[in-house]
């Protein structure tokens, strides 16, 4: 066997930093949970021990976490003073409250790791894992790695995209957040839209649970409801804008799913449906993105999927024309994109 040896190298860098990624989701992980990304902002320019003392735990382990976060890029490092600190960038990534919070997002990875011979297992014989059973920090992780883009892009953005959507939230209307999990974009729905009906529905209790403690503590429960329902069986009838956030590619069945919101939706309503970006091709998705995402689906997404008949495990690459002859397949006339970012594609959907 004759070996490229520039080849073997360029691999070899590109293991060496992915074995690397996977034990800075562990640290990232330690950063979110124990406050150090934070302790190193309030801190900075800072010392090890400064860094310890403002979180609380044992220097010792912080000097080895802030050397490993600098290898990575995450933090930087004075090497005349030995303090570090954090850009801008850094901070508004990983430390700001009001940022992206973006170390939260390694707990979906680590989160499945602890069912992975499960996973392993359906894998093999073509099984499925459901949602509900991955440990809770998942559902966390997916929360928080989603909820800033709907932040910054829902209501200033994806809404005003809809054809006179926005005027009839504003006077209001009945909406549906379908598969809302913890209630993120449906609170924000209800904070900018006051004179709306807005329901959340998840199949997934805990979630709904969280949820409910969510609106009361944001102080929205007078104006937003949520319940346990499938996307499949919701209750309710001629809402005005039923929503589905990153949430169709993972159902079993989302061909029933999208009859059923068609059927849910009034003479004149609208489906807004946030997908993950990708293109229609695999060699399209061949990304920094598409690796993230086809990542995640092959032991979330299609995992799920196939957990329940007919198993049909879109993924969340599945890209915009196949969700598109969804759509029209379920009796939608008028499928369009309405906006995009590099991590979003938002559809909407009308008779």
């Amino acid at each position: 066997m004759a070996l490229d040896q520039n080849k073997l190298d360029d691999l070899l860098g590109r293991f060496v930093t992915d074995v690397g990624g996977s034990f800075q989701a562990l640290n990232a992980i330690l950063g979110d949970r124990l406050g150090l990304y934070r302790a190193l902002q309030m801190t900075m320019p800072a010392k090890p021990e400064d860094v310890a003392s403002e979180a609380r735990v044992a220097e010792r382990y912080v000097r080895e976490w802030l050397a490993g976060q600098a290898a990575g890029g995450y933090v930087t490092y004075d090497p005349g003073s030995g303090r570090y600190s954090l850009t801008e960038e850094q901070a508004f990534l990983l430390a700001a409250p009001d940022g992206m919070q973006a170390a939260a997002a390694f707990h979906i990875p680590v989160a499945v790791a602890k069912n992975i011979e499960r996973i392993t297992e359906a894998f093999r014989t073509g099984g499925g894992f459901p949602w509900h059973d991955h440990d809770p920090a998942l559902f966390e992780g997916t929360e928080r790695f989603f909820r800033p883009g709907y932040v910054m892009n829902l209501v200033s953005a994806w809404i005003p995209a809809l054809d006179g959507v926005e005027a009839r939230l504003r006077s209001g209307a009945r909406v549906a957040d379908v598969g809302c999990g913890h209630g993120a974009s449906t609170l924000l729905m209800a904070e900018a839209f006051p004179a709306s009906e807005i329901t959340g529905f998840d199949y997934h209790p805990a979630s709904v649970d969280l949820a409910r403690k969510r609106a009361v503590d944001a102080g929205l429960a007078d104006r937003v409801s949520f319940e346990v329902a499938s996307a499949a069986d919701f209750p309710g009838a001629g809402y005005d804008l039923v929503t589905i956030f990153d949430a169709l590619h993972d159902m079993p069945d989302p061909s029933g799913a999208a009859k059923h919101i068609r059927a849910a939706l009034g003479d004149d309503g609208t489906l807004l449906l946030v997908e993950p970006m990708a293109g229609d091709r695999v060699e399209e998705n061949l990304n920094p993105v598409g690796r993230l995402y086809y990542g995640a689906s092959t032991v979330i997404c299609v995992a799920h999927s196939m957990s329940e008949e007919p198993r049909t495990a879109l993924g969340a690459q599945a890209g915009e024309a196949a969700l598109t002859d969804l759509l029209h397949d379920a009796g939608f006339g008028r499928v369009r994109r309405a906006a995009e970012t590099p991590f979003n594609l938002v559809l909407e959907a009308r008779a």
